[in-house]
């Protein structure tokens, strides 16, 4: 038996072996360079179907009304609410990659922050149409920015939903300026890089001139930070008015102030579910497994597990609170989510969201691409239905038995459902094929032995 001592406080490289800058460079860009094959073609028409079946449903909304939609009195909300809430779900999980695991100085974040800035605009594009449907009158939404105007009609402020606007709006423009300027030095290598006139023009205006210079370096990082203090407090920021929109009423089971904290947990959940899921395909149909370890997918799925007890715990304590309240109103809301009508959604997001994650604490799983794969996609299935639960449950039987009733999806519901997945995967197939999915310039720098003098 050796006696030879082990280190257990050095660090597992972020980057498998010791690849140099060109093949570096080259295995990021190969999809970017080579032309696409079939599987790819395959994939992008089902999304492309899958979106445009998801447009026509829009369209026939808007062109006939929202009576297409299942959606009553007293269930006003239904699926457009309810995707609209997942979605901006979805979009938290790049900014907390990227801004504060930049902030933390955490360098397993280089192979998969990328990636996950783009999810992140690309959910939060699928957010947006879903408001926008359910005005009813899709050609006003100006009504609800505070532009001037000669006759002094302004918004109300006072609306959680105006709230909205202004959270959602701000978080996309950082979030894209975020993304943009991680690029930057991205789009220089390329357009070094590149032969064709096109491509080296279009990288060339992209990238701004950029020389990869000491100066121009020291204000890059200097603009990174600064991007990176501005986005953190935007992902507490934006979910927590989100629920706001549920929150500030008196409805019960809504009217709770463990909201913000749990929607946002929530979020981070289901955001990082769904960039596991796309991350375990781009790995192995790019070559990116050096870039993109099972040590990168085994540290989200380990922060999985902190969010998911987290939501696991919000659930406890709303029976908890609807018990210790004494309000019959708020026992009521609680009982009929879990024995009511909608019962069998319920126990779908409890297994979900509750008993499916705690899987991850056997390692084996964790570091299992089939398993990790199986448990995120029930983990964005469960955070689908915990929206679903939320809204129909607390609508559809209120305080007077005269008014009750039922929500039943139409196939234009369902349809701008699949049309939302389609819009996101086709961004996604497309940006994987016109811009670097891992950082280059990051994952030059956190190559062992790329800094020797650095610890």
């Amino acid at each position: 038996m050796s006696t030879a001592a082990i280190d257990y406080t050095q660090e597992i490289p972020v980057v498998e072996g010791k690849p140099k800058a060109a093949e570096i460079d080259a295995t990021v860009a190969a999809p970017l360079d080579e032309f696409p094959k079939r599987a790819w073609w395959i994939t992008f028409a089902v999304t492309a179907s899958m979106l445009a079946f998801g447009a026509y449903c829009a369209f026939m909304t808007v062109f006939e009304g929202l009576g297409l939609w299942g959606i009553n009195i007293p269930v006003a909300w239904g699926f457009d609410i309810t995707n609209f809430v997942f979605w901006i779900g979805i979009g938290h999980a790049g900014t907390l990659i990227s801004a504060i695991l930049f902030l933390l100085r955490q360098h397993w974040r280089t192979g998969v922050a990328r990636f996950a800035e783009a999810m992140t605009i690309f959910a939060v594009i699928c957010a947006g149409v879903f408001p926008i449907l359910h005005l009813g009158r899709p050609w006003l939404p100006l009504y609800l920015t505070p532009y001037p105007n000669q006759h002094g009609i302004w918004i109300n402020f006072m609306s959680p939903l105006v709230w909205d606007v202004f959270a959602v709006s701000t978080y996309f423009t950082v979030s894209l300026v975020f993304w943009y300027t991680g690029l930057i030095p991205d789009l220089a290598t390329l357009r070094d890089r590149t032969t064709g006139k096109v491509k080296k023009t279009i990288y060339s205006i992209f990238s701004l001139g950029w020389r990869h210079s000491n100066r121009h370096w020291r204000h890059y990082e200097r603009a990174y930070l600064i991007l990176a203090g501005f986005a953190t407090p935007l992902v507490l920021s934006v979910h927590t008015i989100v629920s706001f929109d549920f929150a500030v009423s008196v409805l019960p089971g809504w009217h709770s102030t463990i909201f913000p904290p749990y929607f946002v947990a929530g979020a981070v959940f289901s955001g990082f579910a769904m960039v596991q899921n796309v991350l375990i395909f781009v790995r192995q149909s790019f070559k990116l497994k050096h870039f993109i370890t099972l040590n990168h997918l085994e540290k989200m799925n380990q922060i999985m597990i902190v969010t998911g007890s987290m939501v696991a715990y919000a659930y406890l304590m709303e029976f908890f609170i609807a018990w210790y309240s004494g309000n019959e109103f708020e026992r009521f809301a609680f009982i009929n989510r879990a024995l009511g009508p909608y019962a069998w959604a319920y126990w779908v997001m409890v297994c979900c969201n509750v008993l499916a994650p705690q899987l991850f604490w056997i390692k084996k799983i964790r570091r299992s691409i089939p398993a990790m794969f199986v448990i995120g996609v029930l983990v964005n299935v469960g955070m689908w239905f915990e929206r679903f639960v939320i809204i129909i449950t607390s609508l559809h039987r209120d305080f007077l038995p005269s008014s009750w009733g039922m929500y039943y999806p139409t196939i234009y519901d369902i349809g701008i459902l699949i049309g939302s997945f389609g819009l996101f995967f086709t961004l996604i197939l497309i940006f994987v094929r016109v811009l670097p999915v891992v950082s280059i310039f990051e994952t030059k720098a956190v190559t062992e032995g790329a800094q020797p003098g650095h610890h």
